[in-house]
């Protein structure tokens, strides 16, 4: 894929964060977005936003844990645009509570959005990705690729969307499907304040300094350049580099620099 001109993108959690920065960065680079996420209102606005900036864009409210919902989106993009050729599955939640602490509901909460978010969005659109030889782009994070201490649920989901999307990408070896997992670092995002604390609260502000962090902007550019490439893993700053090199020679130094990075964070649930 030379260029997104032209081609439909139907992006989740695109009302916010990373989601939002995509349907604008690649509506301009003259695509077709559909933008998916719960706030209808929001979706609404942006997409017409996009429009009035000469752009096209189509937007469907969807709950990304109903899978009637992630039909219904699907249907959006191939009713108003034909076909699709690209599936960002963005939408997430975060969280960051000690196993000790944190409820059982809250784990499976981070399951249903992240990683059955995922599938059920991939179920409905794949036939239509496979006729169009299209990418299906998974945006997991650094906590894919190791556990990430005080966020079980968080690097657990996006465990499972890792390995349900390498599965995707091997059962369609000879169909012509890119399938690629985005790992960015920590993001300046909503994600970050509206992550669930031990009892399933929102968090209300980020312990991190927002400023040293990746911004949705850049992280979109990046996405954009390895749907380009065709990539099957895709890291975007040094820490997701490290870690990925790390990991395969030092497993066990690993877990005590993680363990060390996160409990300088400020109110850090280690002791």
């Amino acid at each position: 894929m030379k260029s997104l001109k032209n081609k439909t993108v139907v992006i989740t959690g695109a009302s916010s964060g990373i989601g939002e920065a995509m349907a604008r960065e690649y509506a301009a680079a003259g695509a077709r977005v559909v933008l998916g996420a719960r706030n209808g209102a929001k979706l609404e606005q942006i997409a017409a936003e996009i429009r009035a900036q000469g752009g096209r864009a189509a937007w469907c409210a969807v709950d990304v844990t109903q899978p009637e919902e992630c039909a219904a989106l699907v249907r959006t993009a191939v009713d108003t645009f034909g076909s699709i050729d690209v599936l960002v599955c963005n939408a997430g939640i975060s969280m960051r509570a000690l196993f000790d602490d944190v409820e059982l509901d809250v784990l499976h909460r981070l399951m249903d959005v992240n990683f059955w978010g995922t599938v059920n969005c991939c179920k409905y659109a794949l036939p239509h990705l496979q006729a169009s030889k299209g990418s299906i782009v998974g945006i997991s994070s650094v906590a894919g690729l190791h556990g990430l201490p005080g966020r079980t649920g968080y690097s657990a989901s996006k465990y499972a969307m890792t390995g349900f999307l390498e599965t995707l990408r091997i059962e369609n070896l000879k169909k012509g499907l890119h399938v690629m997992v985005a790992c960015p670092g920590f993001t300046a995002s909503n994600v970050r304040f509206a992550a669930l604390t031990a009892d399933g609260s929102q968090q209300g502000e980020t312990p991190r300094d927002e400023s040293k962090m990746m911004t949705p902007e850049e992280v979109a550019r990046i996405v954009a350049r390895g749907i380009r490439r065709r990539k099957r893993l895709c890291l975007m700053e040094a820490e997701g580099r490290a870690t990925h090199f790390v990991k395969k020679f030092a497993p066990a130094l690993l877990d005590r620099l993680f363990y060390w990075f996160m409990a300088k964070e400020p109110d850090s649930p280690f002791k």
